[in-house]
This record gives structure tokens, sequence and C-alpha cells, in this order.
């Protein structure tokens, strides 16, 4: 279970709206000079807001400190439907219209035309199951608020 630290900011039946903060580890990565996700983090850019809506069983109001939760195995198989997908199409529909022996103009909006089909089998599938509470993240716990030291 992929885990992150948020505050609630809304609450709604069976769910809160939970805020988080996006984090980078680039101040420990060695290609930190020459990435460019480096430099945003530098900009300021790195550190936005974002805002889950997690499932919740708990009694929860807004401004309690929670850890939400996502399966690794759902974040994969999403990564390999958004990132993979695409590739493979635009690959698979360049090679077919190659074989077909059509000129090199037609084989890169054939390429393009694989990757506008992947855009719209994932959108197809994402609306599909976006309501599916197995594909949700969860709230797994709420942390303890209050003073950390003796009263």
């Amino acid at each position: 279970m992929i885990e992150e630290a948020g505050r609630v900011v809304a609450v709604e039946s069976g769910a809160v709206w939970v805020e988080t903060l996006r984090k980078s580890t680039c101040s420990s990565c060695s290609a930190n000079a020459g990435c460019g996700q480096g430099l945003m983090d530098k900009l300021g850019v790195g550190g936005q807001r974002g805002y889950v809506r997690a499932l919740c069983d708990l009694q929860l109001r807004v401004g309690d400190p929670v850890v939400i939760g996502v399966r690794e195995d759902l974040l994969v198989r999403a990564s390999l439907l958004v990132y993979l997908l695409p590739l493979l199409m635009f690959f698979a529909l360049a090679m077919f219209a190659e074989r077909l022996a059509l000129h090199e103009p037609l084989i890169i909006v054939s390429g393009l035309g694989g990757l506008a089909l992947a855009w719209f089998i994932v959108r197809w599938r994402g609306r599909r199951k976006a309501d599916d509470p197995a594909l949700q993240p969860v709230v797994l716990r709420a942390m303890l608020a209050g003073p950390a030291g003796p009263l």
C-alpha cells in the first residue's frame, strides 16, 4: 500500500476530501543539476497542494490529519495503461502502415492515429471504472492530533 499523509478539507457520506502536499525527492537525487524536475522544484512549482477523494468509514471532521493509501498493483496497472498503451499503439499502427508500403507522411499520421486511439481507450476505461470502490484511495487511519509534549 502506498501511503500519503494529508488533512481532511471536506466530508461526504462515505468519503472525505484530503489535501496533500506534493513532495519531490530532488534534493537527494544525484541528477539534480541536469533535471527539469529539479529546476521546477527550485522554482517552487513542486510544492503544490493536491486534493484527493478517499473512501472512509471513520468519523472524521474537517482539519483532521489522516493517512490515505492506494494499492501498489493498481498504480502499476494504471501506469502501464496510461504510458505504455499509447506507445504500443503508436508503434503498432506506424509499423502496420509501413507494412502496407505507405509513404512516410501517412506512416506518421498512422502513428498519431494510434496515439489518438489509445487516448480514447484510456479515457473510456477511466470513465467506466471511475466509480469502482476497489479502485479508489482509502483512508487508512486518522493520526493523533494535539500537543506531542507533556501538558
